[in-house]
């Protein structure tokens, strides 16, 4: 089976297609040499992937005849990647938490659209800047 269909087969990739360029630009070997599309994949070959910034190892177990279910996959592959790869994994993921808790700071298109539904059914739409002024001088807590 080709290394391309392999990959996709088992997985390693969404498509056929993105597996194609990935290894068109070098981040599939077996072994230590890097391989083209058209590379037949055999039981017993050791796959190399650099995907996501992690450099992937998997041994070809057997070939599926066709694309396999996730719980399936480990049939075919056997995982050698090794763990400081994944703790690296992990620490980007962790690192990547966004810079705020959710629900906290800039609204979301959702949060907008609420907002201006809200407003829109209230009445201080209707008050002109005198009336503002009016509600904030009688307002004594506003003062500070």
């Amino acid at each position: 089976m080709r290394i391309d269909k392999y990959l996709w087969s088992v997985r390693f990739y969404k498509t056929r297609t993105i597996a194609t360029d990935e290894i068109k630009k070098n981040r599939v070997s077996i072994g230590e040499n890097t391989v083209k599309s058209s590379k037949e994949v055999k039981a017993g070959d050791i796959i190399k992937i650099r995907k996501n910034q992690i450099d992937y190892k998997i041994k070809v177990i057997d070939i599926p005849k066709s694309r396999v279910g996730a719980k399936l996959v480990a049939l075919y592959v056997v995982d050698m990647t090794e763990k400081d790869q994944y703790e690296i994994l992990q620490m980007r993921k962790s690192s990547q938490e966004y810079y705020r808790q959710k629900g906290v700071g800039r609204p979301t298109k959702k949060d907008r659209r609420d907002m201006d539904d809200y407003s829109a059914d209230g009445s201080t739409e209707d008050m002109d800047g005198d009336d503002w002024d009016a509600f904030f001088k009688e307002n004594p807590e506003s003062e500070d």
